[in-house]
């Protein structure tokens, strides 16, 4: 999960923060509910884990339940590949 969490981190800085300092963004700070991310960005983050990572992103888990950390992204994406191999 080390990876995805470094991709998803990586784009998140890129996309969201830029110019942030890296270290500021843990696998635990709070991306929707911080307000880091609005619907907006949510649905671009969407697009993002499908298109790289090959998975599907069902409506229900496109809220703060699944996708208000890095961490929590990281298990929801890993457990998407699992089930898909």
């Amino acid at each position: 999960m080390e990876d995805i969490a470094k991709v998803v981190h990586h784009f998140i800085l890129r996309e969201f923060l830029p110019g942030e300092d890296p270290d500021e963004l843990t696998e635990r700070t709070p991306l929707i509910t911080g307000g880091i991310l609005d619907s907006i960005s949510t649905l671009k983050l969407v697009v993002f884990l499908e298109e790289h990572f090959g998975i599907t992103i069902e409506a229900f888990e496109a809220g703060v339940e699944h996708l208000d950390s890095i961490g929590q992204i990281s298990e929801l994406v890993a457990r998407k590949q699992k089930a898909a191999a």
